[in-house]
């Protein structure tokens, strides 16, 4: 089963995603110059955001180069001295690399991993585990020196399958140490761009020193500080699916060609549809943080699109707008871009005769439908069916 979110969202001036030079990010399609937001400021967004961390409380995991830190932390809760834990630390530096190479502490005397990892929690317990083990096994501190973290990674991939968090089984993770174990993404996600061109603009802005207007009338006009903010104005398509398959068998360990019974399947499809329920429901109510404090562009989606098709056969609708959308046409930004979208559905959909199991629909307008799917009254009404398409699926 494969679930397709299509989404307008129409953005007031804001610079949420920016390049190495402070502007906004931006990208050419169909010739035009369009806005853009890349599809890892989108995850990262959702991932972070408190919806979905709510929602999914417990069953998520952490992106760091800390794990030495962590590591020491439960040593030291598990009995051993701090130097020993400081010798675990660092052992564990080297399971960010695929040769174990511990490495070097920074300025502030604490390991870090060379990698920055998806970790969750039963990746952090086994770690622990095999090093303080390893501390036991060695008797004192100069031994344990001894001990390579090349064998340690060894160790903890040795200890066979750890369960997966949501996020890990959502964004996939690629890792150079044999301790962890790659995972293929079972969700896909699409740079937003803007549905018409777009041409930035500057933000010309002064602070004065309000302690010497204060105390001198003949201060006068001048500012002690200029700059510029790059900004621009935009209404975005974005595009992402989840393979709702490949999400639970990740959850599993199916896809790690893990044994699982009935049991396990129940367990993974139910944290599933959760898991589809939160990250939809993220997408729609959060937005990036990008020089919010000082553009404030809060503006929820207009429309949402999606389909559930039994088939993994994703279809993107970014070719509605290869054609800028026109903003001053007679019925604005938002609809023109809304009946783009209906255009190239409707039509992509009787060339190819695509079949959807589920078509659900949340627009601004109610009164809009897309190949004869009313607009549902709420985003919980939304919710609730896609969960249950997921939970039945």
């Amino acid at each position: 089963m494969l679930i397709e979110v299509h989404m307008l969202q129409n953005h007031a001036p804001s610079n949420l995603n920016r390049d190495d030079t402070g502007s906004p990010k931006e990208a050419v399609f169909g010739g035009y110059k369009r806005a853009r937001i890349s599809s890892q400021c989108l995850k990262r967004s959702i991932r972070r955001s408190d919806v979905f961390e709510e929602r999914l409380a417990g069953l998520l995991a952490t992106r760091t180069r800390s794990l030495p830190q962590l590591v020491k932390d439960r040593l030291i809760a598990a009995g051993l001295s701090p130097d020993m834990a400081g010798i675990g630390a660092q052992k564990a530096s080297g399971f960010g690399t695929k040769d174990g190479a511990e490495q070097k502490p920074n300025k502030s005397g604490l390991y870090r991993t060379a990698q920055t990892m998806f970790l969750t929690d039963s990746d952090i317990t086994t770690v622990s585990d095999v090093i303080a083990e390893a501390a036991r096994k060695a008797g004192g501190a100069e031994e344990f020196k001894k001990v390579a973290a090349k064998d340690l990674q060894k160790q903890a991939e040795d200890k066979g399958f750890r369960p997966m968090s949501v996020d890990v089984a959502l964004f996939g993770r690629m890792v150079t140490s044999e301790a962890f174990v790659d995972v293929e993404a079972s969700s896909q996600f699409a740079h937003a761009i803007s549905t018409h061109k777009i041409e930035h603009e500057f933000d010309y802005y002064t602070a004065v020193d309000d302690l010497e207007r204060a105390a001198d009338d003949e201060a006068g006009g001048g500012a002690d500080m200029i700059g510029d903010v790059e900004f621009n104005s935009a209404c975005y398509y974005k595009y992402f699916n989840v393979h709702v398959e490949g999400l639970v068998d990740n959850l599993t360990g199916k896809a790690l060609k893990r044994s699982v019974n009935a049991e396990d399947e129940r367990n993974a499809r139910e944290t599933a549809g959760k898991a589809v329920r939160a990250l939809v429901e993220a997408a729609c109510r959060v937005t990036p943080s990008g020089k919010q404090n000082s553009f404030a562009a809060h503006q929820l989606p207009g429309l949402v699109w999606i389909e559930v098709r039994d088939k993994n056969l994703p279809v993107s609708y970014a070719n509605a707008f290869a054609q800028p959308v026109n903003p001053k046409a007679k019925e604005g930004l938002e609809t023109e871009s809304v009946n783009a979208l209906k255009r190239e559905c409707e039509t992509l959909t009787a060339m190819y005769d695509l079949k959807a199991r589920k078509r659900l629909l949340l627009a601004k307008n109610g009164f809009v439908k897309i190949l004869d799917a009313p607009a549902s009254e709420s985003l919980k009404v939304v919710l609730d069916a896609l969960e249950q398409e997921v939970l039945h699926g």
